[in-house]
């Protein structure tokens, strides 16, 4: 009767560890594909989460960045997977307002147009040239000037995200640890061993690489990008407020080029007070749907690249 017992317990044991195999190797692979591929298809066929792009028209002349609308909705923000630090701790339900963001990083070519229009000095480059990269080596009261430059030119109220939207925007529905999945994969942003021609030497032009499912680009390395929240080492509901004033050490999220994949997570935070050539920032301003045709945003259609699975695998 025990050897009955014991060979009825080892074969279930057997029968019970090949489903899970089936199980991690299949199913969910195949689920996470079904998901993802109907969340792009969705997106190209302009029923996206977000819906459109646009460009604020500014006086001097041409417009302000692209900005990508950002639908309201809740998320679950912090380190959901328990991979990370006690500082993205805990995890919490919030619940963001639509709300518009840059959908590149802001660039050289933006801010210089800014910075010699009002007399400033303009920053260093580290010579890896400017233009589309993004700009670098800004002090945080060299970013609320062009903020508050940009919001003169256009007439509307720019800003810096919150924390909490910065996160919301670059999970892009997803609650993997990056926006593709659980794995940096290969060639797919730029950091210290993400497998790009710029790893941990430079920035790359922003939109180098594939947008995520709100059409953002760069969420993922290149640079670290400033938000206007104060760090707190445990999350207390600032990471959803501004900070008006840089009295204290300010979150920045996304990793850089000289970051380790691991620090450009979705969840992943960090702090600082002063800019280099890690960090750069990224806009926002909220965003009210014009109610007539008298406006001066252009608006674009949505068509970000379908997401390649098997072509983006770690290799």
């Amino acid at each position: 009767m025990a050897r009955v017992f014991i060979a009825t317990f080892i074969a279930s044991i057997t029968v019970g560890g090949v489903l899970l195999w089936f199980e991690y190797n299949y199913f969910i692979p195949l689920y996470t594909l079904t998901t993802q591929a109907a969340i792009s298809s969705a997106i190209k066929k302009n029923t996206p989460k977000s819906d459109k792009f646009f460009q604020d028209s500014l006086k001097i002349e041409g417009n302000g960045p692209e900005m990508v609308v950002i639908p309201a909705g809740h998320f679950q923000m912090g380190d959901i997977q328990n991979v990370g630090a006690k500082w993205e701790q805990p995890v919490h339900t919030v619940s963001i307002d639509s709300f518009a963001i840059g959908r590149y990083e802001v660039t050289f070519a933006e801010y210089d147009q800014f910075a010699l229009a009002t007399g400033r000095k303009l920053p260093k480059d580290e010579g890896w040239g400017r233009g589309k990269r993004p700009v670098i080596n800004v002090a945080w009261q060299d970013i609320i000037a062009y903020i508050d430059w940009l919001s003169e030119q256009t007439g509307y109220k720019y800003r810096l995200p919150t924390e909490a939207e910065w996160e919301y925007a670059a999970r892009a529905t997803t609650n993997t640890i990056y926006w593709w999945g659980n794995e940096i994969g290969y060639n797919q942003s730029n950091c210290d061993g993400c497998g790009s021609r710029w790893d941990n030497k430079k920035t790359a032009k922003v939109g180098s690489f594939a947008p995520n499912y709100f059409g953002l680009y760069d969420t993922v390395g290149n640079v670290y990008e400033w938000t206007c929240s104060e760090y707190e080492i445990l999350y207390n509901g600032k990471e959803q407020h501004c900070l008006k004033f840089n009295e204290k050490a300010m979150v920045i999220r996304g990793g850089s080029w000289y970051s380790l994949a691991n620090y450009t997570r979705s969840a992943a935070r960090f702090k600082s007070k002063n800019g280099d050539f890690t960090i750069g920032f990224r806009i926002a301003r909220n965003y009210t749907k014009p109610t007539d045709n008298k406006t001066n945003i252009q608006i674009y259609p949505i068509k970000p690249r379908l997401y390649n699975y098997k072509r983006h695998q770690q290799k």
